[in-house]
């Protein structure tokens, strides 16, 4: 009992420092805000440096390693949280549309030359026209059903990309070009940023530090605009907000469109540093990691997506001198955390409201998965 009394002692400490920590953002100045922004920003740049890659990852390259998986996970949770976190709506196969995006890439840029760049822009077109052609179809199941819908949209695009000799078959295609250099003399820390090559994965990391900063504003514009505010609508009770004269319809799809894009951009700065890609690069164990990173994380609080993505993808790595045992490790993290951190590492005010009122801090999703508090009121009232 002392046990329990201290734990959950140690998480309502946890949370109030949380709230006051957010308080105090909320009444920061304008000025004090973009700093810190703008010193987030150059601490990603100086990610790749060797004296912090000595600790965070001694056995592998770092820099290779903050592309792939860590910082390619950090944007695909972002694409997630947007379909799972901020409309509500469970999606399992999200990896498809990563799919579509490399695929993209790879197809275009050999058999076309198109540009690396022109690219990027169509693989986003292609992959929100993918979302809507799923959710058009899918979007009127909700929960379980949709879940199922999806994993299977997730396997069907992996399977056809396997069983189809015009795109690669299972061997899948190589010789995917690099984004062309746009200046082989500007440095950054001692990089040459804008020259793209197979040796130095730093380039590319960097690339994806500036698709992440766009993303994130797009994200975060979009949730506290209408859109924002009807995608809480949704994820709290999509039955009262279909009342209340929310088109519930459209704005799921606009979801699955955004999250697709995001989903479908990184996918084409993938097989561009990759060089090759095939079927088995799609499974769908990828897609339950993302979205374990999204509910670890905070399911619905950017900030907590992005942290709980980052350690999804870097323990595994960090204890890679363990080999059969790291995947232990991870999976005991991963348990303790949902034990001591349920609504997640960083949850927002909102979620964890909601998680002490029973929803599991899923809104709809775990309208059946009670919280601790109202656990123990339960027990009490008996």
């Amino acid at each position: 009992m002392n046990k329990k009394t201290s734990s959950a002692g140690f998480r309502h400490q946890l949370g109030h420092f949380g709230d006051v920590m957010h308080d105090r953002w909320l009444r920061a100045p304008g000025w004090q805000r973009w700093i810190v922004y703008l010193l987030l920003i150059v601490c990603a740049l100086l990610l790749p440096s060797e004296s912090i890659g000595s600790f965070m990852s001694p056995d592998t390259d770092w820099a290779t390693i903050l592309f792939f998986p860590i910082g390619t996970y950090v944007v695909l949770a972002i694409g997630l949280n947007v379909v799972v976190g901020q409309a509500g709506l469970l999606d399992l196969g999200f990896v498809a549309f990563y799919a579509v995006g490399g695929y993209a890439m790879a197809l275009l840029g050999t058999r076309m030359g198109w540009d690396f760049w022109v690219i990027l822009v169509v693989g986003i077109g292609i992959c929100a026209l993918s979302g809507i052609t799923l959710g058009a179809p899918t979007l009127r199941l909700r929960g379980d059903y949709l879940a199922i819908v999806t994993l299977g949209f997730g396997e069907i695009i992996r399977i056809t990309a396997r069983n189809t000799d015009s795109i690669g078959g299972p061997t899948g295609i190589s010789g995917i070009p690099h984004p062309p250099n746009l200046s082989e003399d500007f440095e950054l820390f001692g990089v040459k940023i804008f020259k793209y090559g197979v040796l130095d994965p730093r380039p590319y990391y960097y690339l994806l530090v500036a698709l992440a900063v766009i993303v994130i504003i797009l994200v975060k514009r979009w949730e506290k605009s209408r859109v924002g505010r009807a995608w809480a609508a949704i994820r709290e009770d999509e039955d009262a907000a279909e009342v209340m004269g929310v088109p519930t319809f459209r704005f799921k799809m606009l979801a699955f469109a955004i999250g697709a894009s995001i989903g479908g951009a990184m996918g084409v700065l993938w097989a561009a540093k990759s060089v090759s890609l095939n079927p088995n690069d799609f499974q769908f164990l990828l897609s339950a990691t993302i979205l374990a990173a999204v509910v670890m994380g905070g399911s619905g609080n950017l900030p907590g997506v992005m942290l709980g993505a980052f350690v999804v993808a870097w323990l595994p790595e960090r204890f890679r001198e363990l080999k059969d045992y790291r995947m232990l490790i991870f999976g005991a993290v991963l348990v303790a955390l949902m034990i001591f951190r349920p609504e997640g590492l960083l949850p927002s005010r909102q979620r964890k409201a909601e998680f002490k009122e029973g929803s599991g801090g899923m809104g709809t999703l775990g309208a059946e998965v009670p919280g601790p508090e109202s656990h123990g009121e339960e027990v009490a009232s008996r």
